[in-house]
């Protein structure tokens, strides 16, 4: 059964979508923990980072992070500073398996986080 990042890939919901590449999508977090909260995808179906294959994904996640440093400079958030958060699994707080980066800024990140 395709998550609701599936169906967002697939504009079967909407989005507020912020960039779009051929590899990966990213929208704005409908429950934003930050003035700026990005959720940075691949528009291929992989679960969670302990899916990840090394030599199979390592370029897909360059892109999402290159996704990231553009998407930062575009908020304006990439001189300030800004967070990229993966959570993987119940225990992390991934509630869609769906691999996504988080792209948190706009205020001053706390640590040790949650």
């Amino acid at each position: 059964m395709p998550t609701i990042f599936t169906k967002i890939i697939n504009k079967e919901i909407p989005a507020d979508i912020v960039y779009e590449t051929e590899d990966v999508l990213a929208f704005r977090d409908i429950n934003p923990q930050a003035p700026v909260h990005i959720l940075i995808i691949p528009k291929i179906e992989i679960p969670k980072v302990t899916d990840l294959k090394g030599s199979e994904h390592s370029e897909l996640l360059g892109k999402m992070f290159d996704a990231a440093n553009v998407i930062a400079e575009a908020e304006g958030i990439a001189e300030t500073g800004f967070r990229t958060v993966f959570n993987c699994g119940n225990n992390a707080g991934q509630e869609v398996y769906h691999l996504h980066l988080h792209l948190l800024g706009g205020r001053k990140m706390n640590w040790p986080p949650g």
